[in-house]
């Protein structure tokens, strides 16, 4: 195992210690009635949270992806929803950071970074998921300005946000499809947020389809050059499913937390169910498969930086972490008996926050085909 440095270190503990007293404490009410906390959000900001690898001329702490995993882990354990909001956070802040003008990352780094400003990327439609060149959405030019057309699916932060990185085609008239990305000011007359999604679980991050018509945009907004937006999207694959990884196993350590604290003081048959084999050993395999997918994503994690090849890795630790953790809390919920089944316990929530790892980011199946194809081409 490689050593943390002291900066990564520090960001691994500031993260978590800000979970457990800001974070912890109120999740179940969030979860429960679907709240957003925004002045939360901003001191997330304020931490350095919310702009981890964004430089500090632009407001960000400027470190590494390791150290964006490590904070994303962190405030998982906590609450899932930010941890989500906070990795498409980084997500949006790349994209502008990498892709967009001068101008763009002067307005809108430092509004992300600070939490002043909520981002959202719009690329996943309702027969587009990980079909990600199946968009139907369309930006057509009209004299000196674009008009986009079309509805995006499963939007992160859609509701909350005020820039939205949005995907559509820009050569409607042409039998080669091309992708744009552009930077849109999502309080741009003709954009309509449909109403927050009802989901399973990470309620406090909330979740909107976003529709376009006829929404006049100037061609400021085009992020890098025209048909180049399905590059830009591939480009930040490694860094997204790192992230997914991350809070993975964030969760997974949540509920093993949890659960070890429970076995610790429940008892029966005159002792604490810590001291009975059976659950020993299932704390046991908990713990060896929460150690595996850390050094997995850590891995991943570190590749990315050292600016080597990641996209195998990245899938890998994508894939195992999601499973891993959705093993790792229904065995948490084992442990609990009848009470982790019930909702008001931290282990049911988590639980129903994991799933959706298995799906966003691509799909377990899509990992395995990503994987499959790696391995067959480099073998």
């Amino acid at each position: 195992m490689v050593e943390l440095t002291e900066e990564q270190g520090l960001i691994k503990d500031t993260a978590y210690k800000f979970s457990k007293e800001c974070l912890m404490p109120f999740a179940t009410d969030w979860d429960e009635n679907s709240i957003f906390p925004e002045k939360v959000v901003k001191e997330m900001g304020r931490l350095g949270f919310l702009g981890t690898m964004i430089p500090a001329k632009w407001g960000g702490a400027g470190a590494d992806t390791v150290s964006f995993a490590l904070a994303v882990s962190g405030i998982a354990q906590g609450d899932g929803g930010l941890s989500t909001m906070m990795a498409v956070q980084a997500l949006v802040e790349n994209v502008l950071l990498e892709s967009g003008s001068e101008e763009q990352k002067q307005y809108w780094l430092p509004k992300l970074t600070s939490g002043k400003s909520i981002g959202a990327f719009l690329l996943t439609e309702v027969t587009s998921g990980s079909d990600a060149k199946n968009i139907s959405t369309k930006a057509e030019r009209v004299g000196n300005h674009f008009i986009l057309n079309g509805a995006k699916q499963f939007i992160t932060s859609a509701p909350n946000s005020d820039i939205g990185i949005v995907f559509a085609t820009t050569n409607v008239n042409s039998k080669k499809k091309e992708i744009s990305a552009f930077a849109v000011p999502m309080e741009t007359q003709g954009i309509t947020i449909g109403q927050v999604e009802k989901k399973m679980g990470q309620r406090s991050s909330h979740t909107a389809q976003v529709s376009f018509e006829n929404v006049k945009i100037t061609p400021d907004c085009l992020l890098g050059l025209e048909g180049t937006g399905y590059k830009i999207a591939l480009s930040h694959l490694e860094s997204g499913r790192i992230a997914i990884a991350a809070q993975s196993m964030g969760f997974a350590e949540a509920a093993f937390n949890h659960a070890i604290d429970y076995a610790k003081d429940r008892k029966t048959f005159g002792k604490n169910i810590s001291d009975h084999q059976v659950i020993s050993h299932r704390l046991a395999d908990m713990a060896t498969q929460i150690e595996a997918g850390k050094q997995l994503m850590l891995h991943a994690a570190r590749l990315k930086d050292a600016g080597k090849p990641s996209i195998k890795q990245a899938s890998m630790a994508k894939l195992f972490c999601s499973e891993t953790a959705e093993k790792v809390c229904s065995n948490a919920i084992q442990i609990f008996g009848g009470y982790g089944y019930l909702q008001g316990y931290h282990v049911e929530r988590i639980y129903r926050d994991t799933k959706v790892t298995q799906i966003y980011e691509g799909t377990s199946d899509i990992q395995r085909m990503v994987i499959g194809r790696e391995v067959i081409k480099n073998d």
